[in-house]
């Protein structure tokens, strides 16, 4: 069972052409630096915020410019480590369409290749061409579409993580 899935995944790997590989690397990575935020997010965070929280309310003074600033800093920390890969995760779901396009034009090539060879259009010997030209494409689309997705919550949820952190720490006055 186990082989078979192996197989079938390698034969549609070589279906799609070296750029397919290229982009199973790219949502693989992509993937990797969303979970990592996801865990951030649901494990670690929860921990630092407590600690933050914990650490403006045992402050003696909280009235004053300098804790004003000192609460600016904290919230500003805590908005830089919760955006972090956020930027690369955006960067690899805008490569991904553009890896699949590469796919297209190579998998293109290869049809006009073809046909410059056999002298014809000849369905049989192009079919090769098209589909290294058309998973690519959809693979890269794929890829997008699910970085987009985790990418948007990852962002609205590091918004309202920040803002419900600036609520709690509050100014005394």
């Amino acid at each position: 069972m186990l082989a078979e899935s192996f197989e079938s995944i390698q034969e549609f790997l070589e279906t799609g052409g070296q750029v397919l590989n290229y982009i199973g690397i790219l949502i693989f990575l992509m993937w990797v630096l969303i979970l990592e935020r996801i865990i951030y997010l649901f494990f670690v965070y929860k921990g630092h915020r407590r600690d933050l929280i914990t650490q403006w309310k045992e402050r003696p003074e909280r009235q004053s410019w300098n804790a004003e600033q000192i609460r600016q800093a904290m919230i500003s920390r805590t908005r830089i480590s919760l955006n972090q890969s956020l930027s690369t995760i955006q960067a690899f779901v805008a490569l991904c369409p553009l890896l699949g396009l590469l796919g297209t034009v190579t998998g293109m090539i290869e049809v006009f290749d073809v046909m410059a060879i056999s002298g014809s259009g000849n369905a049989r010997s192009m079919a090769s061409g098209v589909s290294k030209a058309t998973i690519p494409t959809m693979a890269g689309m794929v890829g997008a579409l699910s970085g987009v997705f985790a990418s948007t919550w990852l962002k609205r949820t590091a918004k309202k993580e920040t803002e419900l952190l600036e609520d709690k720490l509050v100014l005394d006055h």
